[in-house]
């Protein structure tokens, strides 16, 4: 199967149960913001400067464990901020994990080495040293990380356990030069990459998601892809960069940038996306097959924000994950109060000028799922996609150059021409990639000497 029977057939019978019902309205995937403080700046995103004032605040844990009980989605991506700076994060997805929800941790891989040593520690016993080799000879874990995990420190303490239930779902918006580029770091794509090898060794389910800008290179997300298939990824989300207010403020304003030089319009994403239907016989693609009608423009959907809610320290966040109109109480309450006929595109038409750009998966691939544009044969789609044969893992990815950046001396403060590559491996007084090494997890900082670091809208094609 494409996807994992138990999964697959959690969220089937929750559509089939409220259908029956007939309830108008009804949550599929909770986006869970416990906190959104970041070790990251990443281009594009406007969330931690939105929330600027409140980056300090993080949610109660039983507010959170409580608001995923309040919607009843049978699925909750918890994001952020890095949600894995939350302080309780092992027991919010425990928790999560109890109450039978299927888990995303939606994280840039900084911190996951950090969290998945804590778990070896939990349950080490002599078995276990096989493994523990094979890290070491991949180079994910040092020997001191080895005498540490002996010690059991973290026995009978919360950790993140492997689960069929459970993704890490990892940010990724190209190969090591544009992805460094994007999250404003060097160093970031090759973190991400070690701790998504160490999760499968240990046994960990692994995705990942990409955002598609206008500068994106769809070739080389394709290659992106073939690499990951070789690491036996299990899944992929990749939506449009949407030129949402908060993002927009952000690049104006911190970056000095215009806008409309890095988001999508309609017809750029279908053009970008002209082929994600093709990908999806290639790769593991998450998202409905109508929704990847919708992108490459072969149909019209109308937007569903309210069936992927987010709820964050401020609130129920309404009318979507990417605009702000408001903060509510509760779910219900969202739901009976927003006036939802006022935002997405129908027909063509904007509702909200707001919403004229926007084709992203948290507002239309759930219509591709609830049958909102019904059309016949669609459910059909639906069920031969998810049931269908898993794409065939693509060995040949393992010989794409994914290490393009900083790892080759071609890093945006690093390389060739930028004053702070000496020739001999060492950058700014650092191993190449330092500033994306789990040295800098603890405070999420990295010293650039004061070099004006390149925006995405700056790339040169290399």
């Amino acid at each position: 199967m494409r996807f994992p029977l138990p999964l697959t057939v959690k969220i089937a019978k929750h559509i089939i149960k409220h259908k029956i019902k007939r309830t108008p309205k009804f949550a599929l995937v909770l986006q869970l913001e416990p906190l959104h403080t970041c070790n990251l700046t990443c281009t594009g995103c406007g969330r931690i400067r939105e929330y600027s004032t409140s980056l300090k605040d993080v949610m109660p844990l039983e507010d959170c464990l409580n608001s995923a009980n309040e919607c009843d989605a049978p699925m909750v991506s918890v994001c952020g901020g890095e949600p894995l700076i939350y302080p309780e994060i092992e027991a919010l997805i425990s928790g999560l994990l109890d109450q039978s929800r299927i888990v995303y941790i939606c994280t840039n891989g900084m911190i996951m080495r950090k969290k998945m040593r804590d778990y070896l520690s939990s349950v080490y016993a002599v078995s276990q040293e096989p493994v523990l080799q094979k890290l070491v000879d991949e180079e994910l874990i040092t020997d001191k990380d080895v005498e540490q995990i002996r010690k059991g420190k973290m026995k009978g303490k919360p950790v993140i356990y492997p689960s069929k239930w459970m993704y890490w779902n990892v940010h990724l918006d190209g190969l090591e030069y544009t992805h460094d580029l994007v999250v404003e770091r060097e160093g970031v794509f090759k973190e991400c990459v070690l701790a998504m090898r160490m999760a499968k060794i240990i046994g960990y389910q692994v995705a990942t998601n990409t955002t598609v800008f206008k500068e994106t290179d769809m070739a080389e997300i394709e290659q992106m892809f073939e690499y990951l298939s070789a690491m036996e990824i299990d899944g992929h989300t990749i939506s449009p960069g949407y030129d949402y207010d908060a993002a927009k403020k952000d690049m104006a304003s911190r970056l000095g940038k215009d806008p409309e030089e890095f988001f999508l319009t309609r017809e750029m994403t279908r053009e970008k996306f002209a082929r994600i239907q093709d990908w999806s016989e290639r790769f593991t693609i998450f998202g409905t097959p109508v929704y990847q009608e919708f992108l490459a423009g072969k149909r019209e959907l109308t937007c569903t924000a309210w069936a992927i809610p987010t709820r964050n320290v401020a609130g129920w966040k309404a009318p979507c994950y990417l605009m702000t109109d408001g903060h509510f109480g509760s779910y219900h309450e969202m739901l009976d109060k927003v006036e939802w006929e006022k935002y997405g595109v129908v027909d063509g038409v904007a509702r909200d000028p707001r919403c004229e750009n926007c084709m992203v998966h948290c507002g239309y691939d759930p219509s591709g799922a609830l049958g909102t544009n019904y059309q016949s044969g669609d459910n059909w789609k639906n069920m031969v996609y998810n049931f269908g044969p898993r794409p065939k893992t693509i060995k040949a990815g393992a010989d794409i150059a994914a290490f393009n950046g900083v790892t080759n001396g071609h890093g945006h403060l690093t390389g060739p021409g930028n004053g702070h590559h000496n020739g001999n491996g060492q950058t700014n007084g650092h191993s190449k990639g330092s500033c994306g090494s789990e040295a800098s997890e603890s405070n999420g900082s990295c010293a650039t000497n004061g070099a004006e670091e390149p925006t995405l809208v700056q790339i040169s094609k290399r």
